[in-house]
């Protein structure tokens, strides 16, 4: 089979695509548009003609915009972000946290299965989110390492979005794409037996084996009392120092405060020699726990520096009244706005109106700071401490891109919150027995989260991810230009010809795998959208049912257990556990290998392919 220039060319356009969504240095939501431009234009100058006489114009390329699929994922957003917001899963952490300590291994399993069904109708990654805190301060007490359970809860997490249409986006896209090229539908739980199946198996393997698999890893993020973060205290005209040389200052903290330097005016540093006067106006560069840097500020009578505000704390736009105002953590993940950036570039003081007042470098916990917090290069691991108001510090946790390691820190648990679980519910109903659309009825009920004011239109503008609006649209565009393109034909094609003389069942398996090994390094809405007309065009050449290979792509890719960049919850829980990314190798491996050939035995038996 010979393949055409501009299948040939959009062949590569999807090579450099995957590679573009596989690096953590490019923006999701940046890479996807470049890529969409390339194809518009590519199309567009060299246009490409059909048998039938028809163009494939640049027009059609932004269809995915007003995709089915698109409509549905975003309304699930939003339903998504009612049931935060509103605090609906409040009484789950509350109970876990009861009930741990008595029975932790039963509790355990507990949550690794609420963490699964939960995953099967909501997005994974608030799921996680709301988990961690909880099970690193419960494993604080039991005196247990949480690297012991935190990839356990969410490959769990993994595994239940596997078994609805709605679990993830990714599944949603596989079924709108089926129905569109093959005319097969699925409905909601039309595929939740073989995930309950093969997943009962997996979720055992995370209870009983991965927890001896795993290294107890005793990482500061987990021992607050040992954090040292590095601060900037700014000295007032009312400060204790005064007049006051650096002698004094040290008596007066019993010489526990260490004064790296002193910045003195815009750019003069002074050496913090004993003798060494302190005027107003003076920045004191100190280190130590968060407890001490709170008393080294009371006893001097200074200001914490706020990195939001170049000119000084004592004028700055965002400090809160002192009876209002409590400390947290935030953890800088891969996939959050600071990583990568300064303070000063994410503008996170101002974004969410708090002051920032130290900084802890998990990976290099020894290393003093030598400018300005603000002007630092955040990256994956470092740890801030803040100060705000309780609303504010909620604001960030609502913020499913930061991670606020303060389990005190929790959603305002809200009225509206039964009410929120009851339209989501209504949605799931509906689509399940066949009455609306999944698209239609999700839509719905986020019009009424929206009019019974469980939700605001700011919260619905917070709830719309651009990283995932961006990547389906451009995945749907790939996808069409490969399938109209004779692309995927020729994919398909090359692939019966390796698996020439294989059973089926062994050609659904290596489908299967291909679709896993895939979805560990590059995006899996990618992975997807592109596999799937190469399966349902493999399948129609073995001259077998579709069900089972789109199924088998749909499996495939939410198989992301290998590495901690195959899915956004792996990149959370691997800042949060101090993992390496060998132990996800140490669980994934055997997990995908135990889901891949349960996947493919209960698929053969159901499709009779054995």
């Amino acid at each position: 089979m010979e393949l055409n220039i501009h299948a040939a060319a959009t062949m590569v356009l999807t090579i450099i695509a995957l590679y573009l969504f596989s690096q953590d240095r490019y923006r999701l939501e940046t890479s996807s548009l470049i890529i969409l431009i390339i194809l518009t234009l590519l199309f567009t100058i060299f246009p490409y003609t059909h048998d039938d006489g028809s163009a494939l114009r640049a027009a059609d390329f932004f269809s995915g915009f007003g995709h089915e699929a698109l409509v549905a994922i975003c309304s699930l957003m939003i339903l998504g972000k009612s049931i935060e917001i509103t605090g609906a899963l409040k009484f789950l952490s509350r109970t876990l946290t009861r009930q741990w300590k008595k029975r932790p291994k039963l509790v355990f399993l507990t949550t690794l299965l609420t963490g699964a069904v939960l995953s099967g109708f909501l997005n994974n990654t608030p799921i996680v989110i709301m988990l961690i805190p909880i099970l690193i301060g419960l494993s604080l007490e039991t005196k247990t390492a949480p690297s012991k359970i935190l990839i356990p809860v969410g490959f769990a997490t993994l595994i239940g979005g596997m078994a609805t249409t709605i679990g993830t986006s990714t599944n949603l896209l596989i079924v709108a794409i089926a129905a569109d090229i093959s005319s097969i539908y699925f409905d909601m739980f039309d595929f939740s037996a073989p995930v309950i199946i093969v997943g009962a198996v997996g979720i055992l393997f995370l209870w009983h084996v991965a927890p001896l698999l795993l290294p107890e890893r005793q990482i500061d993020l987990a021992n607050t009392s040992k954090r040292i973060y590095n601060a900037v205290l700014f000295l007032s005209d009312t400060s204790y120092t005064a007049g006051k040389d650096v002698h004094a200052v040290l008596e007066a903290t019993d010489y526990e405060v260490p004064i790296k330097k002193i910045r003195r005016r815009k750019n003069q540093i002074i050496l913090p020699l004993p003798a060494v006067l302190l005027r107003p106006g003076d920045a004191l560069f100190i280190s130590g726990t968060a407890e001490k840097l709170r008393e080294f500020e009371r006893k001097l009578k200074g200001k914490l520096h706020n990195v939001g505000n170049d000119k000084g704390v004592a004028k700055g736009d965002y400090t809160a009244r002192e009876d209002d105002q409590i400390m947290a953590e935030v953890l800088v993940t891969s996939n959050s706005l600071l990583h990568n950036r300064s303070l000063n570039q994410a503008r996170l003081a101002e974004k969410y109106n708090i002051i920032v007042l130290a900084l802890h470098r998990l990976n290099k916990p020894t290393e003093s700071i030598t400018e300005k917090l603000s002007r630092i290069k955040l990256h994956r691991g470092d740890i801030l401490l803040v100060q705000g108001t309780r609303e504010n510090l909620d604001l960030i946790k609502e913020d499913t891109k930061l991670l606020v390691l303060d389990s005190k820190i929790d959603y305002v648990s809200s009225a509206k919150g039964p009410l929120a679980i009851a339209i989501m519910s209504g949605v799931v109903l509906m689509a399940a027995f066949g009455l609306l659309p999944i698209s239609v009825s999700a839509l719905t009920g986020a019009g009424l989260c929206l009019l019974t004011r469980c939700l605001g239109w700011r919260d619905i503008s917070k709830a719309l991810n651009i990283q995932i609006i961006m990547i389906v649209v451009v995945s749907l565009a790939l996808g069409k230009a490969l399938i109209d393109t004779g692309a995927t034909d020729y994919l398909a094609y090359q692939f019966v010809h390796l698996t020439q003389g294989l059973p089926v069942i062994s050609v659904l398996c290596a489908m299967l795998f291909m679709m896993s090994l895939i979805t560990n390094v590059v995006s899996n809405t990618a992975a997807a959208v592109i596999g799937t007309p190469v399966a349902v065009n493999v399948a129609q050449q073995l001259g077998v049912p579709l069900e089972p290979f789109i199924l088998a792509v749909l499996f495939g890719v939410n198989m992301s257990y290998a590495t901690p960049i195959g899915y956004q919850t792996n990149l959370l829980i691997f800042s949060a556990g101090g993992y390496k990314f060998a132990d996800f190798l140490r669980v994934g491996i055997p997990l995908t290998l135990i889901t891949g050939i349960g996947f493919t035995l209960v698929l053969g038996y159901l499709y009779q392919l054995i």
